[in-house]
């Protein structure tokens, strides 16, 4: 038998049994260490909070560097967050900015509590990075420096005073020192280590700086947003009736059958797609528009001017270049508005000019090709949406609304700037990152009804869906069940060519089993809508929406 041997004279050899009590000792200051990081991290998310509620919302630390990484995320991996994580994009990112801090905190607490210049200097690289990116934005101004810069330096100081208890609170001797015996009887070795008066002031002082943060952060956030509430000046706007009024829609644009989308999307469920992490908000009475670059007579137009001029209505189905093939970000609303080609005729445009850009409150920027807003087409400054004074979530207190193109080519929310320049002068936005320059809409169709994976009764079923070619139009849509013969689908009602269209078919004998069906639509310019699969990035998806079913 083979047993464990000692040397003559030497008791055997037995377990460490001061082992896990060290083990638990180390964890408890390393906690203590993380603390000490993630209760300085959370004093510089407060102040740099509370400094913007008086520069701006937008140069809150967090806010400044998530706006900065969506300007330079790469285009693929913004369609995969789009893609991914749709209207919830946003909120993810701020998340991930989130954790990513609170990593960086406990790493430079660990640091801190052994060097606290060290981790001093992680928090002035905080500040610095948010400076730099506040300061990034086309719009922003020396103001927006200030909250980054004092949450860095605000942070760094809360860092190194509570490190400094921290090393207070640890016990005169090495980690690792065995305790001397008692002379009475021992302690059981899971007994909890009595707590000395310095680790008590340590645990008051790291809790009271959280809770501290918590109230200084939560004061400054809602402090910015009274600041900033526009809610009752949005409420104040009288939107004058229009001067050209749209003709009432006909009810037969809608095929009444359920599960199939309304006509006109409610304002609220308007599909909302844009790099804003905080929605603009604009006081209508100190809003201007500037109109400049290659016109005769530069205009500047304040909020009252532009109620004055003569308001029509528009009908107009708007979509994303980010949808995908049977996506969501599609929808059709009532737009009220001044003629935006009106306007620029005013201005008096000079020879040579091919772009027309729009400027937003954020700093976006979306280029339009301008011989098609000059073309007879309805483009609008829109300032109405569905018979409501347009959202501040859809471009409160003015956007542009320029039917056939894409939003990012289209629809500048928050409009404060137009300039009329050329192509090869400037690259918008979204150019800049690879986008097509002109962006206009493909046809597009979808099945809506059944839902995908419904289980539908054999026999008769009715397939419903939508499909849209704006500026052009829908003229015919076929639906087909496993790759067998077309069948032409039966349109709804046209209610012209800037509007989707709705369309149904009857499935005659559906069987027991699983189905797929598929959809195509023709544009009046005899176009069939493309069979290829095709990513929206450049220029908008395409390929064929299908969807299985299962009857039984």
């Amino acid at each position: 038998m083979v047993g464990v041997s000692s040397e003559p004279g030497q008791a055997p050899a037995t377990p460490d049994a001061s082992r896990p009590r060290r083990l638990r000792a180390s964890a408890v200051r390393a906690a203590g260490a993380a603390a000490v990081g993630v209760a300085a991290a959370a004093s510089a998310i407060a102040l740099g909070e509370l400094v913007s509620a008086f520069t701006g919302p937008a140069g809150a630390p967090a806010l400044a560097v998530g706006s900065a990484a969506i300007d330079l995320t790469p285009t693929p991996l913004k369609e995969y967050a789009v893609r991914t994580f749709g209207t919830n994009d946003k909120p993810v990112l701020l998340g991930g900015i989130y954790l990513t801090l609170t990593a960086l905190a406990v790493l430079a607490g660990l640091i801190a509590v052994r060097r606290p210049r060290a981790g001093a200097a992680m928090f002035a690289v905080f500040g610095g990075v948010g400076a730099w990116a506040a300061m990034s934005r086309s719009t922003s101004g020396p103001a927006y420096l200030l909250p980054s810069l004092a949450a860095g330096l605000g942070g760094a100081a809360v860092l190194v005073l509570l490190a400094g208890r921290y090393r207070r609170a640890l016990p005169a001797g090495p980690p690792s020192a065995p305790a001397p015996a008692p002379a009475a009887d021992p302690a059981p070795a899971d007994a909890p280590e009595p707590v000395r008066p310095d680790r008590r002031q340590f645990l008051v002082a790291t809790g009271g700086t959280v809770a501290v943060a918590a109230a200084v952060g939560w004061a400054g956030r809602s402090l910015s947003q009274s600041r900033n509430d526009i809610s009752a000046a949005r409420r104040a706007v009288r939107i004058p009736p229009p001067a050209r009024p749209a003709t009432a829609l006909p009810a037969a644009v809608h095929p009444g059958i359920p599960g199939l989308s309304p006509f006109v999307t409610p304002n609220a469920d308007f599909y909302r797609v844009d790099t804003a992490l905080t929605l603009p908000k604009i006081d209508p009475d100190r809003w201007s528009l500037r109109v400049h670059g290659l016109v005769d007579r530069p205009l500047l137009i304040s909020f009252d001017e532009l109620l004055r001029l003569p308001l029509e209505e528009l009908d107009h189905t708007m979509s994303c270049v980010s949808n995908e093939v049977g996506g969501p970000y599609v929808g059709t609303t009532r737009w009220l508005g001044a003629a935006l080609p009106a306007l620029l005729r005013s201005a008096g445009v000079r020879a040579g000019a091919d772009q027309l850009v729009g400027r937003s409150q954020d700093g976006m920027s979306i280029g339009t090709p301008l011989e098609s807003v000059l073309d007879g087409r309805r483009a609008l400054l829109a300032v109405a949406m569905n018979g409501e004074t347009l959202p501040v979530a859809h471009g409160f207190p003015c956007r542009t609304v320029v039917p056939g193109f894409y939003g990012y080519t289209s629809a500048t929310k928050w409009l404060t700037e137009l300039e009329v320049t050329t192509f090869a002068r400037y690259d918008p936005y979204w150019v800049r990152r690879g986008w097509d320059r002109t962006g206009a809409v493909r046809t597009a169709s979808r099945i809506e009804v059944p839902a995908g994976f419904a289980r539908v009764p054999a026999g008769t079923v009715t397939v419903a869906g939508t499909a849209w070619a704006t500026h052009r139009g829908v003229a015919a849509v076929e639906v087909r069940v496993d790759d067998g013969p077309w069948a032409e689908a039966t349109l709804a009602a046209d209610a012209g060519p800037d509007l989707w269209r709705q369309w149904s078919w009857d499935w005659p004998g559906a069987r027991p089993g699983t189905h797929t069906l598929q959809v195509r639509a023709t544009d009046t310019t005899g176009a069939v809508q493309p069979e290829a699969r095709a990513a929206p990035f450049p220029s908008g998806s395409t390929g064929w929406h299908s969807t299985v079913v299962t009857v039984v």
